[in-house]
């Protein structure tokens, strides 16, 4: 795949329609039951970046006439698509509305259930609700019962807008 992104006898256009229709949908299958932590979101976040500065490369630098790699930040121009990162957490607030507004149907079942025993020792794993938790913090509407807030169709759906909408530094 990366080899199509890389060959120049695609002109750019085509590239991006590539990356849209089949890269990025490909990555992202079933992101919105990922519990990512900081790394991994790098990790997309690197990958997403590389791909775009393979389509775009290489750039022309006006003063010294070299070639030279892209800044993330004129990736960003070059490209307007959300970030990979903030497209998950969207997904993830969206998919969290659906499960909340279930009732006690087996997802919600199994979202909501408490496992029984003892767990490993150490830390404790990320869960996918502490995901949903940390997401709403983002937007300052932390410390709320989140599935209540989900019943509320049109707030859950401006919430999961401005999940999308954050730049990321």
């Amino acid at each position: 795949m990366l080899a199509i992104v890389r060959c120049s006898l695609l002109s750019k256009n085509l590239k991006i329609k590539i990356y849209r229709t089949i890269i990025f949908p490909v990555v992202l299958y079933g992101c919105e039951t990922w519990s990512l932590i900081l790394g991994e979101e790098r990790r997309l976040s690197v990958f997403d970046n590389g791909l775009q500065r393979r389509i775009f490369w290489p750039k022309k630098d006006e003063v010294t006439g070299e070639r030279r790699k892209l800044h993330n930040e004129e990736l960003n121009d070059l490209y307007c698509s959300p970030n990979i990162v903030r497209v998950i957490k969207s997904r993830r607030m969206r998919w969290a509305g659906h499960v909340a507004r279930m009732g006690g149907r087996g997802v919600y079942r199994v979202l909501m259930g408490k496992p029984e025993g003892k767990g490993p020792l150490g830390k404790p794993r990320r869960r996918w609700e502490n995901n949903i938790m940390m997401d709403l913090q983002e937007v300052e509407c932390g410390g709320r019962d989140w599935i209540k807030l989900a019943h509320d169709w049109d707030r859950w759906r401006a919430l999961v807008t401005a999940v999308m909408n954050l730049r990321i530094p």
